[in-house]
């Protein structure tokens, strides 16, 4: 046998596309961008969430390169947003494809048109262009509209043909602010397989939004920001880990005696330890019995679930069913902001 001590193997860094240092931006007393540290991993689909007038825009227009921090740091592929420089910052806009809430479309222009003006202005060769624009029109499932004058493409074909244009350069960071707004429920579907196809190509995707459920099946990672503050960023996953212990809504059924009222079973639950809040759903009466349904807000980690329930049993309660409700993004985004907006 080995005497050979063991060693902690370190898990591997990962590469940040995107990082912010003590990030902040002012307009006159009005602070926009608080202090924030933002990291974003490559190839992440990264959903930054908040409500209107939060900071979203104003955070990646810097990224973008349109807008100097009043101080901080930000990185974006390596580059520091900060040097002003020719050179750096025509590096960081060949490394970014930037989209904007509200962009420029040349209504009289066709699609294929589009794409190669833009194309020609990041100077991809000429004899390129052909090949590149029809790749690109058939990723965004518009190479039957390539002949199509763009004032005759609905919303949902501008945005995927905006995204396109953000391509042009293969930049390996796309920005896109609020790129799903004002999209018919078809259209954000096509939007959401979109970039999950460019985020297995090996694209890292900032994506902002005001609305939870279109980010909510398609992002890695979520930053949720609140009057210009980056509360809570990460693996959805871990974020939900992280947050259990704050009211977390339990489902909690008790079997009654044919004739008892709920009342004596409440009163126990509201008495319980860690129960701040506590409604009565239903009664049913079938062949379980009895059952008075109950869902609870209860504040605490697994191991005070543990005593809760252990404490309901010493009650003399009959527990018939005790389950946790899984959190989703809304939940999650509930539990951190205040409803505060900028």
């Amino acid at each position: 046998m080995s005497n050979a001590p063991d060693i902690a193997i370190p898990e591997q860094k990962k590469e940040l596309v995107v990082e912010t240092r003590q990030l902040v931006r002012k307009f006159g007393a009005f602070v926009a961008v608080n202090s924030m540290d933002m990291q974003i991993e490559r190839g992440a689909i990264y959903g930054f969430i908040g409500p209107n007038g939060a900071g979203k825009t104003t955070t990646m227009r810097i990224l973008a390169s349109l807008l100097q921090p009043n101080s901080g740091e930000a990185y974006v592929c390596g580059y520091s947003v900060t040097d002003q420089s020719r050179k750096n910052l025509k590096a960081i806009r060949a490394s970014i494809g930037f989209m904007p809430d509200y962009f420029g479309i040349y209504d009289r222009m066709k699609a294929w048109e589009y794409l190669d003006f833009f194309a020609s202005a990041y100077y991809v060769e000429a004899r390129k262009r052909a090949a590149l624009i029809e790749e690109l029109l058939e990723l965004v499932d518009l190479s039957e509209k390539r002949n199509t004058f763009i004032e005759d493409l609905s919303r949902g074909m501008k945005q995927r043909l905006g995204l396109a244009r953000t391509l042009v350069h293969d930049p390996q960071l796309l920005i896109l602010d609020e790129p799903a707004s004002g999209l018919d429920p078809r259209a954000r579907v096509e939007l959401r397989e979109l970039l999950r196809e460019l985020s297995r190509m090996g694209k890292t995707v900032l994506i902002s939004s005001h609305i939870l459920t279109e980010l909510a099946e398609m992002c890695t990672h979520i930053g949720i920001i609140e009057r210009g503050t980056l509360l809570a960023q990460g693996k959805v996953s871990d974020i939900i880990r992280q947050l259990r212990h704050i009211n977390r809504l339990v489902r909690i059924k008790v079997r009654l005696g044919a004739e008892e009222l709920p009342l004596a079973a409440e009163a126990a639950i509201k008495a319980a330890p860690g129960v701040t809040e506590l409604k009565l759903m239903e009664e049913t009466n079938d062949v379980a019995g009895h059952i008075a349904n109950f869902e609870a807000t209860v504040q605490g980690d697994e191991a005070e679930m543990h005593t809760l329930l252990r404490y309901l049993i010493a009650c003399n309660l009959f527990i018939f069913d005790f389950s946790e409700r899984q959190d989703n993004l809304e939940d999650i985004f509930f539990k951190i902001t205040k409803g505060l907006v900028a």
